[in-house]
């Protein structure tokens, strides 16, 4: 069986901006986050991951973008701020923020390692359109 692609990986990537949503100006944001994972999702197909693994890291990007919309949605001041700008800031140390809602320890250590595996390829692929 070959590598899936993108709509079958991730069915509702295209509903990630709105499940995120905490009022209708968190769409546009939550859009931008998409643009900013999907190259990424789709390097991660091509990894030739276990399907645990793709679906592991997959889930955890989506708490990402949900975590940056809540504190964009804290912050006002992080709306005026590039989307791509804001993600790299998140992942910088090579971990993500604590993740809201009691996560286990565990939980969020697989958070932490696929917003390192994001941090390293967004420094690797740098896209000047969406920083």
């Amino acid at each position: 069986m070959g590598t899936p692609n993108l709509a079958t990986y991730c069915p509702d990537l295209a509903t990630w901006a709105a499940s995120w949503c905490g009022e209708e100006r968190d769409v546009i944001p939550g859009e931008q986050i998409v643009a900013v994972f999907t190259p990424f999702l789709l390097d991660l197909l091509a990894q030739g991951l276990s399907r645990k693994t793709r679906n592991l890291h997959r889930d955890n990007l989506w708490l990402l973008g949900g975590e940056i919309i809540r504190d964009i949605n804290e912050t006002p001041k992080l709306r005026k701020r590039p989307v791509g700008a804001l993600i790299r800031e998140v992942i910088a140390n090579d971990e993500g923020p604590l993740i809201h809602g009691g996560f286990s320890e565990q939980e969020q250590r697989s958070f932490d390692s696929t917003c390192k595996k994001l941090n390293r390829f967004l420094a690797a692929h740098v896209d000047s359109k969406q920083g």
